[in-house]
């Protein structure tokens, strides 16, 4: 029985015409739809498969990065709801402002940041608070401001309210 086995050879014989004919298709991929062609070409169809990378991208920063969209730290379903159609208004916002400031070499979360240092300076009248100065800001946050045509107040009405966006959730919860 060992020797039958010992005797065996294999060949491989490669068919280059069938090769080079399968390697023309090399980083091509087939769009299967159920649409009949009058609803949609092949364009078309092709382009709304290439915009799901975009949706994918959506998700992806909705749910990672500053808008976190996760952990659910509500209860009930209004509160859910709410708290995803907030998310998904700041990601509208975040896919705006990549768009006026796309001929920058940063991203979007990193230009935000950057805008954080422009802070309010209280003026006051006799001792009690008149009113919060927007002072101007440097040019680069200027510019910014300016690519996504957004002009800031120069006065602000005294709140004497401050609000933390961030808050920790205590280990209980976790």
């Amino acid at each position: 029985m060992r020797q039958r086995r010992a005797q065996r050879q294999l060949y491989l014989v490669e068919n280059e015409a069938a090769r080079q004919a399968h390697s023309k298709l090399d980083g091509c991929y087939v769009i299967r739809t159920d649409l009949p062609t009058e609803a949609a070409s092949a364009q078309t169809v092709h382009e709304r498969y290439r915009d799901l990378a975009q949706v994918e991208q959506g998700f992806r920063l909705c749910k990672t990065t500053h808008l976190e969209l996760r952990p659910w730290v509500v209860t009930c379903e209004a509160r859910t709801r709410g708290h995803a159609l907030v998310v998904m208004l700041a990601y509208k916002i975040v896919r705006y402002l990549s768009r006026c400031w796309q001929s920058f070499d940063s991203e979007v979360l990193e230009a935000l940041e950057a805008l954080q240092q422009i802070t309010l300076d209280p003026v006051q009248s006799a001792g009690y608070p008149a009113f919060q100065r927007v002072p101007t800001p440097r040019p680069a946050l200027r510019q910014w401001l300016e690519m996504a045509d957004i002009e800031l107040s120069q006065t602000l009405p005294p709140l004497g309210i401050r609000v933390v966006t961030r808050k920790n959730i205590s280990k209980s919860r976790k």
